[in-house]
């Protein structure tokens, strides 16, 4: 392999790696939201939320 194609093989990995996490960390704060958002909507209609599960 040349010098070249490992360079650009490294910056795939790493952009790979980057994209990974923020995708890790949007899925994580799109989960806390619904749950969020479940909550208070049990809440407004006086649902047992923890029964439901």
């Amino acid at each position: 392999m040349t010098e070249r194609t490992q360079m650009t093989l490294a910056l795939r990995d790493r952009l790979l790696e980057k994209a990974r996490k923020e995708l890790l960390d949007f899925e994580r704060r799109e989960n806390e939201f619904r749950k969020k958002d479940r909550e208070e909507r049990a809440a407004e209609l006086r649902l047992p939320l923890n029964d439901i599960h």
